[in-house]
C-alpha cells in the first residue's frame, strides 16, 4: 500500500491554506482529495486520486460551469495548486478494484466517490422532471410544530443565515416585524419554517425549475417529514406539486447513477 503514502486527504478551506504558513508538512505529500476519494484509490490503486464535481464543488475555489478549479485565485493566494485532484462528472468510472473486499470481487468496476446528499436526493426522485428536497433533523420538538400548527400565517420575519450563504458569505441571520402580539412560540416556530423555505426559493425559484422542465417536487428527509409547518410553507412557497414519505438511501443513490 505504499502507493498511497503520499495522498494526502484534506479539505481546502478548513485545512491546507492555514497549513501554508507551514511548507515543510505539505512537501510531504502530493496530492488531494476527500476521504471518499481515498477509498476509491485504495480500491482501485490509483497514485492519484480523482474527484467528482460534486465533492470539488463541496470544496469551493471550483467553477461548477466549466468544471475546473479556480487556479488563477489559488495561485494568487499561495495555494499549492498541485496537490489538486483530477475532476470527473458524475458517474464516471474510477477503476476496477484490484482484489476482494467485503464480498466484491476483484476487478469490480468502481465509480468515482460522490456526494451523500446528492446521492440521496437522486435515489427519491423517480422522473427526469422532479426537483429533490431534503432537509434532515433528528431533533424534532412536536409541541413547537403544534404551536405554529395554530398560527396560519404570521408578519414575523426570521431570515436563518445564521452562517450566510456560499454565493452570500455576509449575510447574517435577523429577525424583522417584532410585535408583542408575534413573539408567541406559534409565531416564532411558523416565521423560522417560512424563512427556512423562502431562503430555499430564493436560491431555486419557481420560475427556474420551470425553465428547467422540472414538474414536481420531492420531499424528504427527517425534519421536512415530520414537520407540518415546513410542508405547508413548501407549498406555499412552490407552484408545485409536492409528493413526502418516500424514504432515502444515499446508498441506493450511488448504485443508481453509476448503473
Amino acid at each position: 500500500m505504499g502507493c498511497f503514502t503520499s495522498i494526502c486527504m484534506l479539505l481546502i478551506n478548513l485545512t491546507l491554506f492555514p497549513l501554508l504558513d507551514r511548507p515543510d508538512f505539505l512537501s510531504e505529500y502530493d496530492a488531494a482529495g476527500t476521504i471518499q476519494d481515498y477509498v476509491v484509490s485504495m480500491l482501485c490503486g490509483m497514485k492519484t486520486p480523482l474527484m467528482s464535481v460534486q465533492n470539488a464543488a463541496s470544496w469551493g475555489y471550483f467553477n461548477t460551469r466549466t468544471k475546473t478549479w479556480n487556479v488563477d485565485i489559488l495561485k494568487e493566494r499561495g495555494f499549492p495548486v498541485s496537490l489538486l485532484p483530477p475532476v470527473v462528472d458524475a458517474g464516471c468510472l474510477a477503476g476496477k478494484s484490484l482484489y476482494d473486499w467485503c464480498g466484491i470481487p476483484q476487478g469490480t468496476e468502481v465509480g468515482v466517490s460522490l456526494g451523500d446528499f446528492q446521492c440521496s436526493v437522486f435515489s427519491s426522485a423517480t422522473e427526469s422532471t422532479d426537483a429533490g428536497l431534503e432537509t434532515s433533523d433528528s431533533t424534532i420538538y412536536s409541541k413547537l410544530i403544534s404551536a405554529a400548527l395554530s398560527e396560519h400565517e404570521t408578519r414575523l420575519q426570521i431570515s436563518p443565515t445564521l452562517f450566510g450563504e456560499r454565493h452570500a458569505p455576509d449575510r447574517v441571520a435577523s429577525v424583522s416585524n417584532i410585535s408583542p402580539a408575534s413573539l408567541s412560540l406559534g409565531h416564532v416556530t411558523r416565521a423560522l419554517c417560512q424563512g427556512l423555505i423562502e431562503n430555499i426559493h430564493s436560491m431555486l425559484p419557481s420560475q427556474r425549475l420551470k425553465e428547467a422542465g422540472i414538474k414536481r417536487i420531492i420531499g424528504s428527509g427527517s425534519a421536512l417529514a415530520r414537520n407540518a409547518v415546513l410542508q405547508q410553507e413548501l407549498e406555499r412557497a412552490f407552484s408545485f406539486p409536492v409528493f413526502y414519505g418516500k424514504d432515502v438511501d444515499s446508498a441506493v443513490g450511488a448504485a443508481m447513477i453509476m448503473r
